[in-house]
């Protein structure tokens, strides 16, 4: 018995003229996803996205888990393809294909959906056969329409039959890549990588920017961000990281500028390093994963300072969040336990005992302005290092 997966669109389907496009993108998010499994077919139609394997072996439960993570889905089923598309062929398969489901189940209902206009049997039709073939195989089941254990759904498609059971959940959102580029400053804390995942939800292609203080901070430290971007990755696809030296201005900073004013100070100069290297990589955006009053930097006062030093939009999705509501995600994409690995980041370098948390603007950046960060700014631009990110698998 042959298996596909049956992709749902999820936001596509109300893009208009643009649909194509997103289920073009859509579908090679999917191939990326999948490829080192083997060798699939990815075709589209009617809502829907066919994936049918073509190599033998191919570890299906795999690729489900794969595709649960592709942003632009919003439900798949694992599904039996029909030796025929016949009547018949459907009350063949369907008993077979979900005894497991059926016999550990109390109650069912059938669903058909035939897109196929030329098929002689219409959908109450399809669903009363199968229903009463059902019943009879195994008897312990009874019908219930408004709330069954199992729904077994018969789709009649232009080019086959297939049978599943109740869908699974997608990722949802919109397919990364269609909603443009942006830079994620990224650190070893918990907000950034959630931040980064929600961010490519809404259909962004990242490029993570990691600011490293050696030997204030160690290698073990941008590892750790390493292995939390591959966990991102996993839904937002490949990342590249650029790791800036940020020692030298650390330092600067600390013996120039005033103490209270170090840390937005410090932010300043991340957002403007890092709005250079999203330009030279044609992105059109920052993020960040700020929470409002979260810290002394993220106060709005703070925050109006940080936003002077960037001329382009800096999303922070994270905005009006508590630190549970954080976590809860962090929990979700698998970054909670790496995140709290005990490496410091550079954010924790030189931290002052009383930051303002009020700053003013004018004395901000004059302060700034009298350090002359200008020479070490290039010299860091001029010294990144570039790490290509993968999933973790």
């Amino acid at each position: 018995m042959k298996e596909i997966l049956l992709l749902k669109d999820g936001e596509i389907v109300l893009k208009g003229l643009n649909r194509r496009q997103f289920e073009d993108v859509l579908k090679k998010n999917v191939r990326i996803a999948l490829h080192s499994l083997g060798r699939f077919e990815i075709t589209s139609a009617q809502s829907t996205i066919t994936v049918r394997p073509l190599s033998d072996g191919i570890d299906l439960d795999e690729a489900c888990e794969r595709v649960a993570r592709v942003f632009g889905i919003v439900s798949f089923s694992r599904a039996a393809l029909c030796d025929e598309k016949t009547m018949d062929s459907v009350l063949k398969t369907a008993p077979v294909y979900l005894e497991k489901q059926l016999r550990a189940a109390k109650t069912f209902k059938v669903e058909a959906k035939r897109s196929d206009k030329k098929f002689p049997l219409k959908s109450p039709e399809i669903c009363r056969e199968l229903g009463g073939e059902l019943l009879s195989k195994f008897p312990h089941l009874k019908v219930d329409v408004h709330d069954p254990e199992v729904t077994v759904y018969v789709e009649i498609r232009d080019f086959g039959a297939y049978i599943h059971s109740n869908p699974l959940k997608g990722a949802g959102g919109i397919p990364v890549g269609t909603g443009g580029k942006a830079v994620i400053l990224i650190s070893g804390g918990i907000d950034s990588p959630v931040a980064a995942y929600m961010m490519a939800k809404r259909g962004l292609k990242l490029t993570a920017v990691h600011f490293a203080s050696p030997p204030y901070t160690s290698r073990r430290a941008e590892e750790k961000v390493v292995r939390l971007l591959q966990k991102v990755s996993r839904y937002a696809g490949p990342i590249t990281m650029y790791t800036v030296p940020f020692t030298e201005i650390q330092e600067k900073l600390r013996d120039d500028c005033p103490e209270e004013l170090f840390t937005i100070i410090m932010r300043r100069l991340m957002m403007e390093i890092s709005q250079r290297i999203a330009r030279d990589k044609d992105c059109s955006a920052l993020i960040t994963g700020e929470s409002l009053g979260q810290v002394a930097s993220q106060t709005i006062g703070a925050l109006n300072c940080t936003d002077d030093a960037a001329d382009m939009v800096v999303f922070r999705p994270l905005i009006g969040m508590d630190k549970q509501e954080i976590i809860d995600i962090s929990y979700k994409i698998d970054t909670y336990e790496t995140s709290i690995e005990p490496y410091e980041d550079c954010c924790t370098v030189f931290t002052p005992k009383h930051p303002r948390t009020k700053p003013v603007l004018k004395f901000v950046k004059q302060a700034q302005e009298r350090a002359g960060f200008e020479p070490l700014i290039e010299e860091a631009l001029n010294n990144l290092k570039m790490t290509p990110i993968y999933p973790e698998e």
